[in-house]
């Protein structure tokens, strides 16, 4: 299980494509996992891989967010440690369930998305209050739970289902819901990899050097989202979920 020089060139470029995408809108893993896949490795060591290195990229978007300070460090507070508890439930719910009995569940789920996100019409962000304390740590909180174990057990469409839950249930903006599902991403991937670095299915000397380049994009991925505001957010987003729709439509076709 390795790969050559100019795979490991091309696995860096697209990691770099990916975590700029995954920063704004989610949705990094339909570029780097196909590609890590296309090297033959085999699917649970391009998984762990995969994990290996996105972790940097969510972080790198983390740090940026917070500089920026659009991350709620009051929502932070419990959206990460109950992100991290709802990854490591749904992967253990892996043993008893197949994932891929979600995907037509998915698939109707993104396609809902898609509609929120082409005909809403909130308030410009700012305006709209922000609630109570205790609502506002009780809805994040069961979002980052529900959607960190989704993480856990499937994965795709998580970043686009967070900023969406933390748009539509806390009325935050598209950029500022973007910045507080990076608390939740960057919770379930450390739950990811120490559960593969376990199993020992993360090819290290392959995601290190994904690693750079993601964090770097990430990096690049947040900034752009903090000049750009909503309207990159929302743009990012549909992309994202269009490809995702696709993807797993074929999935499902295909059986």
């Amino acid at each position: 299980m390795d790969v050559t020089g100019l795979e490991l060139a091309l696995l860096c470029l697209a990691a770099l494509c990916a975590g700029c995408v995954d920063a704004i809108a989610g949705g990094g893993g339909l570029i780097t996992l196909p590609m890590l896949l296309a090297t033959g490795l085999p699917p649970h060591v391009a998984l762990g891989t995969n994990k290996g290195q996105s972790v940097f990229g969510a972080c790198a978007a983390l740090v940026r967010f917070t500089r920026a300070g659009l991350v709620s460090g009051k929502l932070a507070a419990v959206s990460f440690p109950l992100g991290l508890l709802g990854a490591f439930a749904g992967a253990r719910l892996v043993l008893w369930v197949k994932p891929e009995v979600l995907k037509p569940l998915v698939l109707v789920l993104l396609v809902a998305v898609a509609a929120f996100l082409a005909f809403r019409r909130g308030p410009p962000p700012g305006e709209r209050p922000e609630p109570p304390l205790a609502k506002l740590r009780l809805l994040g909180g069961a979002a980052a739970f529900l959607i960190g174990a989704y993480d856990g057990f499937f994965g795709p469409g998580t970043g686009t289902f967070l900023i969406v839950a933390f748009s539509s249930l806390l009325g935050h903006g598209l950029m500022r819901a973007s910045a507080d599902a990076k608390v939740v991403n960057f919770a379930s991937n450390i739950a990811s990899v120490v559960l593969f670095a376990w199993k020992g299915v993360v090819l290290w000397h392959v995601a290190l050097p994904m690693a750079v380049a993601q964090f770097t994009g990430a990096w690049i991925g947040a900034h752009l989202t903090v000049k750009g505001g909503d309207k990159l957010v929302r743009k990012v987003v549909l992309v994202v979920v269009t490809a995702l729709v696709l993807k797993l439509g074929r999935d499902v076709l295909m059986g």
